[in-house]
């Protein structure tokens, strides 16, 4: 099947002017402001990154929310809305900066980003844990294992899942141990940054940015198209070098491997993927600029941009597991449940791929 791309400047009739860029990095610096704002208002001097490291996002079935669960809630929707502001802003940034002051420029996208990193991380350690756990639960099948008669005779299958269920326990205590530490240092750190002299410049800075856009000279007679146009290309370029013919196989033993192995490094595998992501994401951006509040729904973009999220986030987990899995003197049991945690998130990232080539190979669809 033949790929057919989105050419950015296809629904313009005219050129688009620096007005519009103006106008987008005015109404982005606006709503980070007005996060700001909200994550003050629930008490907490800013918005942390979803609740406190020991407070439980949902409540359970049945059960009525707890006191100041709302206002977790809130913060949290409030840090989700200043890192969504902060990730366009920067994005914006990088895409035109030839028509942005270029001293401003390189001071602020490294600002933003540590910003947005610092605030996504304990949001990223939480939402592993869960996924982590949620898939031992259902690879174990320890509600099934519940019900069952204890006379029942059990076959050569069921042996081994049992003998699953048995490291799945310690193995789902010991990443509860290791993230929800992680998440305890995360929520520190990004606390400690939104009471930091460093978050209080950014934030003066996106203040004046929702007042004044520093627009280089050569913005008064630019469009905006060839710029919006690069960003598809280089989206495009790197698509090209994905290995998408392998990716519509349903396994992948070498990413398999190498997540067993000793070392530690990430599996060079997923790079470009994760690469290809952040494209994705400055390519939208772009459109957003061009199209306004107007900008069409790409179905296909969407769809992609959420393969990429599932990519992104099976292969952290199978990180997480394979680091599990190294501590040293765990047990047997537990080291093989870590295992297949482990090649089960893989396969993960080889579905996720698998999703992303057919939506990337699917004929553009707009929605409005």
């Amino acid at each position: 099947m033949a790929t057919q791309h989105l050419d950015p400047s296809d629904p313009m009739t005219g050129p688009v002017t620096a007005d519009a860029l103006a106008a987008y990095l005015r109404a982005q610096a606006t709503e980070f402001l007005r996060a700001l704002r909200a994550g003050r208002e629930t008490g907490d001097g800013g918005p942390p990154s979803r609740g406190g490291p020991a407070a439980r996002t949902k409540p359970r079935v049945g059960e009525k929310p707890r006191a100041g669960e709302n206002g977790s809630e809130e913060s949290a929707d409030a840090a989700l809305a200043l890192r969504r502001s902060a990730r366009r802003i920067s994005g914006t940034l990088h895409t035109y900066r030839p028509l942005l002051d270029a001293d401003w420029t390189e001071s602020m996208r490294p600002e933003l980003a540590w910003l947005s990193g610092t605030l996504g991380r304990e949001h990223a350690y939480a939402a592993r844990l869960d996924r982590l756990v949620t898939a031992l639960n259902r690879l174990s099948g320890a509600s099934s294992f519940a019900g069952q008669s204890t006379g029942a005779a059990s076959s050569a299958g069921d042996a081994a899942k049992g003998n699953l269920t048995v490291g799945a326990a310690k193995a789902g205590a010991l990443l509860e141990r290791q993230l929800t530490l992680a998440r305890t240092r995360a929520h520190s750190a990004a606390l400690q940054a939104l009471g930091s002299s460093r978050f209080h410049a950014v934030a003066d800075s996106v203040a004046v940015l929702a007042s004044e856009v520093p627009l280089a000279p050569a913005a008064a007679t630019a469009d905006l198209r060839p710029l919006a146009s690069a960003a598809h290309e280089r989206l495009c370029d790197a698509v090209s070098g994905l290995p998408l013919i392998t990716a519509g196989h349903p396994y992948n033993a070498e990413a398999l491997i190498h997540g067993l192995s000793p070392d530690p490094a990430p599996h060079p595998q997923d790079a470009p993927w994760h690469q290809v992501r952040l494209l994705l994401r400055l390519h939208r951006y772009a459109r957003e600029v061009l199209h306004g509040t107007d900008a069409p729904v790409d179905v296909r973009l969407l769809t992609a941009g959420e393969a990429l999220n599932r990519h992104r986030d099976a292969s952290e987990a199978a990180a997480a597991a394979a680091a599990a899995a190294r501590t040293p003197r765990i047990a047997p049991a537990t080291a093989y449940a870590l295992g297949v945690l482990h090649a089960d998130q893989r396969h993960e990232v080889e579905a996720a791929r698998f999703g992303f080539q057919q939506a990337w190979q699917r004929e553009t669809v707009s929605t409005r």
